[in-house]
């Protein structure tokens, strides 16, 4: 078996994964023609013998390679549809441009987390922004043994006390979403929830339900969407066949706002006479709908341009510094829905 007392090579890769030489090398570069089997075998033994390839090496004689990674654990039709990615995108690239660093956008796909992280062991970027996180995501963990400098937009299920994390108070926002409803008269208020395994869909919730819990009144009429429009209009569907009295909807997303407002004029149920609605977001949908929707703004620039300024100051001192968490807190827009 090859040892690791000296640098590893392609030669030892594919010796110890029992490969050629120009399998390792395509499984390595993300390349087609290589098994699953093979594959496993390669990445296997990059992780074994701590194999850096050799454009990275250079790389790492260079210090710097002038890059920042923008990680995005979601399914591409979901980050060019999704006005928070657009927005968030925007912003790294105008932040990463005032800095001189190219932004180098990952695209984390089921089962390519492996690859990923060979790419990022290989240091072919100065440091990571990552947003939009699951419950099965163990990227902070994975990014803090590398020693890669990061820092994440939003808080990470796992491994959260190890990076640094820029959030918006998710919970506490929707909290002042659930009173806006209660303070304006509604009694029988539902909330359109994000995803159960992500942290943002998780706190919304909880903090609409703190809020009607506090207020004495029913935090049972919950349906869940994964922030979509259509899922918005499935959800609103699903809680009025079940409560056809709904007065007061908190939607965890302007685009299942959106959705629940179709679903609400469809059924000829007026926005806000029979039932009031508010929104999270306000990224260009919210002064679209009609009416207007009334939402919590999620400040998404000051929150990009801190992540950015973080990781700045991680890369300049070596991935060295202590984890820093910094919260924002989302401003309330009052339109025409409540």
């Amino acid at each position: 078996m090859v040892g690791k007392a000296h640098a590893s090579t392609l030669d030892d890769v594919a010796r110890l994964a029992g490969v050629s030489k120009a399998t390792a090398s395509r499984a390595i570069n993300g390349r087609s023609k290589v098994s699953a089997k093979a594959q496993a075998a390669v990445l296997d033994a990059v992780r074994e013998l701590g194999y850096t390839p050799n454009g990275a090496a250079r790389s790492l004689v260079m210090q710097r390679t002038g890059s920042v990674a923008v990680i995005l654990p979601e399914s591409d039709e979901r980050i060019f549809s999704d006005p928070f990615f657009a927005r968030m995108l925007h912003a790294v690239a105008r932040s990463l441009r005032e800095h001189d660093l190219q932004l180098v956008l990952l695209l984390a796909q089921p089962g390519d987390e492996a690859r990923m992280l060979l790419y990022l062991r290989g240091r072919y970027v100065d440091g990571a922004i990552v947003a939009s996180h699951h419950r099965d995501d163990r990227l902070a963990e994975h990014l803090s043994d590398l020693g890669l400098p990061c820092v994440f937009i939003g808080t990470p299920w796992v491994g959260a006390d190890r990076v640094s994390v820029v959030d918006s108070d998710n919970a506490g926002a929707a909290a002042q979403a659930a009173r806006v409803l209660v303070e304006s008269g509604r009694r029988r208020i539902a909330a359109i929830a994000g995803p159960h395994d992500m942290r943002a869909g998780h706190d919304r919730l909880m903090g609409w339900r703190q809020e009607l819990d506090a207020a004495g009144l029913d935090s049972s009429r919950v349906a869940y969407g994964d922030f979509t429009e259509h899922s918005g209009t499935k959800a609103c569907a699903e809680l009025l066949d079940i409560d056809g009295d709904i007065d007061g909807i908190f939607a965890a997303s302007d685009l299942m706002a959106l959705g629940a407002m179709r679903e609400l004029e469809a059924r000829g149920i007026r926005v806000p006479d029979d039932v009031a609605i508010v929104g999270y977001d306000d990224l260009g949908v919210a002064e679209r709908t009609q009416p207007p929707l009334t939402t919590l703004r999620n400040p998404i620039d000051q929150m990009v341009t801190e992540a950015v300024r973080l990781l700045t100051e991680a890369i300049g001192q070596g991935g060295r510094g202590a984890p820093r968490r910094v919260v924002f807190v989302p401003e309330l827009v009052r339109r025409d829905t409540v």
